[in-house]
């Protein structure tokens, strides 16, 4: 079968479509086309493709379980609701496939310092222990109002032996840090590798991450044939900056059949600077490098966000996503503040794993997804990671 033309990488001018691209200070063109280059360079060479695997089998745990959630199920009924148990993971979430891929990537470059930014301190959790592992530097941006909501993370951070750095501008949030980190590798470029953390920010980032977290969607295609003799009727993901979610997308973008659905951070409600969906509520726009959907005011200035979850809480998403839109094959929803409590809490409560609250929002679609379909189909939904970063935030929920 031939794949349609939405499954192709970026252009080599980094665009999926009119999407991407570099729009970044001409100080960084130079540094964007030589990580490109190597980018390109090591990803084809089998060593570097056999020590990745490596690490993330020996290391990380890959592959994860693709779990049958039987209980949720029956609660909310019609189709079968699976898991792809990237919770599983070493460090709890995800964010390793793409921590150790680029660590790899930065040492073989002869960089051995490492920076990154973090929303939720998954992201600079995971870059601090692929640092560690592999013998880098590692130095975390982050928003002072994240550092104050993800002090569990904050505190892992050093322990394995990162230097953590407050970001107090701006929304003092996702954003901000990814501002002070470009900042950093404009001024460092000489010794520094930028460890992004999503697929967003100027090409090769998004192809680059989308190709580390990839991993997820071609694991779960196998397991669910194995265990289920067809393919999804849907996959469900939460979408942020959007790694997780593109991740297990990408192994289905040529099965029409299944229905791939990114859900978004509804916060507290649709009103501006209120919510997290720059998919759902945003419009075109250029932030970080890239050209993507923003959401934005009428003067074209980024709006505020909002939502329980710090690392949903971005006002732009990865370009392929907003290509994939475009063309339809994906479809972006909301879920609120309220919605990804009731996903947590039911998932809590009916499988014993306690969900971050990122993925609890993807929990909650999907059990209204199921309702909607035939007891034979199925639903896979990326468990993105564990809740345990989240469990301050959730005993002021639920105090009792």
């Amino acid at each position: 079968m031939t794949s349609p033309p939405f499954a192709c990488s970026a252009s080599s001018t980094g665009k999926f479509g009119k999407y991407g691209g570099q729009y970044v200070p001409e100080t960084l063109m130079e540094p964007l086309k030589v990580l490109a280059d190597a980018y390109l360079r090591f990803s084809k060479d089998p060593s570097f493709k056999k020590e990745l695997a490596g690490w993330l089998g020996q290391y990380a745990g890959r592959p994860t379980p693709l779990y049958l959630a039987s209980r949720l199920t029956s609660h909310v009924g019609g189709a079968r609701i699976f898991l792809k148990r990237e919770d599983l993971l070493h460090g709890g979430a995800h964010k390793i496939n793409n921590t150790l891929g680029q660590a790899l990537l930065a040492r073989n470059m002869g960089k051995h310092r490492i920076i990154a930014e973090t929303g939720a301190g998954q992201h600079g959790v995971a870059t601090a222990m692929a640092c560690a592992a592999l013998g880098l530097k590692a130095e975390i941006y982050m928003g002072g109002e994240d550092i104050e909501r993800q002090k569990l993370n904050v505190y892992r951070m050093k322990l394995l032996g990162a230097k953590v750095h407050p970001v107090e501008s701006g929304s003092k949030t996702l954003k901000d840090a990814i501002n002070e980190a470009l900042r950093d590798w404009v001024t460092n470029v000489e010794d520094t590798y930028y460890l992004l953390g999503s697929v967003v920010g100027p090409h090769p980032y998004p192809t680059m991450v989308r190709d580390f977290q990839s991993v997820i969607g071609k694991e779960a295609r196998r397991q669910i044939l194995r265990q289920e003799g067809k393919l999804p009727k849907a996959i469900v993901a939460c979408v942020g900056g959007g790694s997780n979610s593109i991740g297990i997308f990408h192994a289905f973008l040529s099965d029409m059949e299944v229905g791939l659905y990114g859900v978004e951070a509804g916060g507290r409600n649709m009103s501006p600077g209120k919510n997290a969906a720059p998919l759902v509520a945003g419009r075109e726009g250029v932030l970080h490098g890239m050209m993507t959907y923003v959401l934005q005011n009428t003067e074209g200035q980024v709006e505020s966000t909002e939502s329980i979850s710090a690392g949903l809480d971005y006002p732009a998403v990865g370009p392929e996503h907003s290509y994939l839109m475009s063309v339809g094959r994906t479809k972006y929803v909301t879920q609120t503040d309220s919605d990804a409590l009731d996903g947590f809490r039911l998932l809590s409560q009916l499988e014993g794993i306690i969900p971050a609250l990122e993925p609890a929002h993807a929990i909650s679609y999907a059990t209204k997804l199921a309702r909607s379909l035939q007891k034979e189909d199925s639903i896979i939904v990326n468990l993105s990671g564990r809740g345990d970063k989240d469990v301050d935030i959730i005993a002021r929920q639920f105090p009792q």
